[in-house]
């Protein structure tokens, strides 16, 4: 795939043989990101686990002290006074079966996050095959299965992230934009990280953070030394 200019450009300031540390790292990621919008910048993690065993997954959700700088849409599926709760602390949509029947009538998906009370679970069951792979679906691990649905619907719009392992062994989170700036940016880094050590799992072996890469939307990755990080 052919390279952009400023791509180009960017590639020239990045040592791809050093290791930075978080404040030449973010300092530099908010230099080189170059576009006319404003870039986000992503965190990419590659763990000494393997994915295939389920005692090595790693999973969860953290809030982010600076937020993403994403306004995030949220759908809650409840129903009494829970989902007066939910409409309370600002959802954006809260039903029950009839928000079920029109994401699967109108390939309906104007919305971030998916909250539901946990009796809601077995109506949502259906939708599965359409949440899932877009990683929509509820889950109790990252709290969006709940019965405090107003804490989730404040926690998501606050930059509430799920981090999750992929296939081949990485976790991929956005951490802000780069008009955050660096200070900001590496708070938001240094929750994160410090969620993702929290939740290493008991079965994993040898060396946990093999690497780590910070990188904008349009710019080249820079490799950063976690050890610079004090975390929780």
């Amino acid at each position: 795939m052919k390279k952009g200019k400023n791509y180009i450009e960017a590639s020239k300031l990045v040592d791809k043989t050093k290791l930075y540390d978080g404040d030449e790292a973010f300092k530099l990621v908010c230099e080189i990101a170059k576009s006319k919008f404003d870039e986000t910048v992503e965190a990419h993690f590659r763990l000494g686990v393997d994915s295939r065993h389920a005692d090595q997954q790693v999973r969860g959700a953290v809030v982010l002290p600076n937020g993403t700088g994403k306004k995030v849409r949220t759908l809650v599926f409840a129903k009494g006074d829970k989902a007066e709760a939910a409409a309370a602390a600002g959802s954006d949509y809260v039903g029950a079966q009839e928000l079920v029947e029109k994401i699967q009538k109108e390939n309906w998906f104007d919305f971030d996050v998916v909250i539901a009370t946990p009796d809601m679970m077995g109506v949502i069951g259906r939708l599965g095959k359409v949440l899932g792979p877009k990683g929509l679906m509820p889950n109790p691990k990252a709290g969006t299965v709940t019965m405090d649905v107003a804490k989730a619907v404040q926690e998501a719009k606050a930059g509430k992230i799920e981090y999750r392992l992929d296939k081949t062994n990485i976790i991929h989170c956005p951490i802000g934009k780069v008009s955050f700036g660096k200070e900001k940016l590496q708070e938001n880094f240094a929750t994160l990280l410090g969620a993702i050590i929290k939740a290493k799992p008991a079965a994993a072996k040898g060396q946990y953070m093999k690497s780590c890469v910070i990188a904008t939307t349009m710019s080249p990755g820079i490799k950063i030394n976690t050890g610079s990080f004090k975390v929780d």
